[in-house]
């Protein structure tokens, strides 16, 4: 079986990590990585055993496919050279800052019969994956993505940074249209919002509650899904998931009886588990779990809660001047 030539454009934090998951990878030729820090792209590449290339351009006449792990504000830039050049993408979340550069990339992608695969790594977290056969019909859905500051992704606002993340898990999961957004969210360490809550409101009366920090003490990544005659409990760090069912039968002072099924799945790598999709998707031209129309899907969510705590912002500056 010829290996699939693999490349990492921006070899930072997490940048670093695609690349030695590829680079262990039996099906994968790791072809190189490029950074515009020469620095990090050196120490990666002595550490995959591989090239460091200072133009990812370069990097591109060599290889089938890519994973961008750049800053976001770059992603519509690179993606396009990438898509231009006949490479397939791996375009880490968000997909792009806007909707205009999402659906750019998406025709270049169409037209030319690549693959954009976004991102969203909890799609592949194996507590996500156990959820699914206990999902029946979704009524409220808690949400909570608590963080402590790193200066790292301060590029773009939390809804972008950490939010979208939620919004996709939920979007995947209530097969409904929203109907309507709520919102608040407020700027504390950086000049773009650190905190924010949404609740999302779905025409099948499905309501989603999501609130995210990037300025809190101590991490906390967590989903509640409250439905008909059960409960699902999941925790994306530790990959655990507890589904609590109503058996249909009572004790003798006449309490429901419940079943209760508790799975962790810690020795599952949820990035390992997207690469190797993405290679798959790569190898026999099939569609990611996340694809571009799915990615800017999120991204539209995103955007439209970032609207709405922008103008909320200006309407509470507007009363402070009166």
């Amino acid at each position: 079986m010829d290996k699939i030539k693999l490349g990492v454009i921006g070899v930072g934090y997490l940048g670093k990590f695609h690349a030695r998951k590829y680079a262990a990878m039996a099906d994968v030729d790791l072809v190189g990585v490029a950074d515009t820090n020469p620095d990090f792209a050196a120490a990666v590449a002595k550490d995959c055993n591989t090239k460091p290339f200072a133009d990812f351009s370069e990097l591109l006449k060599e290889v089938d496919a890519v994973s961008v792990v750049a800053p976001t504000s770059l992603h519509h830039q690179i993606g396009r050279i990438c898509l231009e050049a006949g490479v397939d993408v791996m375009m880490e979340k968000p997909m792009t800052t806007t909707l205009e550069e999402a659906d750019d990339l998406i025709a270049i992608a169409a037209a030319k019969k690549l693959i954009i695969q976004v991102g969203h790594i909890e799609r592949y977290n194996p507590a996500v994956l156990a959820m699914a056969e206990h999902l029946t019909q979704p009524i409220f859905i808690e949400s909570h993505r608590i963080h402590e500051f790193k200066p790292r992704g301060i590029d773009v606002d939390v809804v972008l940074d950490l939010m979208i993340h939620d919004i996709d898990i939920i979007l995947s999961v209530v097969n409904s249209p929203i109907r309507t957004i709520h919102t608040v969210g407020v700027p504390v360490f950086t000049p773009t919002t650190d905190i924010a809550n949404a609740r999302l409101i779905f025409e099948n009366g499905c309501t989603a509650n999501i609130t995210v920090s990037r300025i809190s003490k101590g991490n906390q990544r967590r989903l509640r899904i409250f439905q008909p005659k059960s409960y699902i409990s999941l925790d994306y760090g530790k990959k655990e998931i507890m589904v609590i069912k109503l058996t249909g039968e009572v004790d003798e002072n006449l309490i429901p009886r419940e079943e209760v099924i508790k799975s962790c799945f810690i020795e599952k790598d949820a990035l390992e588990m997207e690469l190797a999709d993405f290679v798959n998707n790569v190898r026999n031209r099939t569609t990611p779990k996340v694809c571009g129309n799915q990615g800017r899907l999120a991204l539209a969510v995103a955007q439209e809660i970032m609207a709405q705590i922008k103008c909320h912002a200006e309407q509470h500056r507007q009363l402070l001047q009166d």
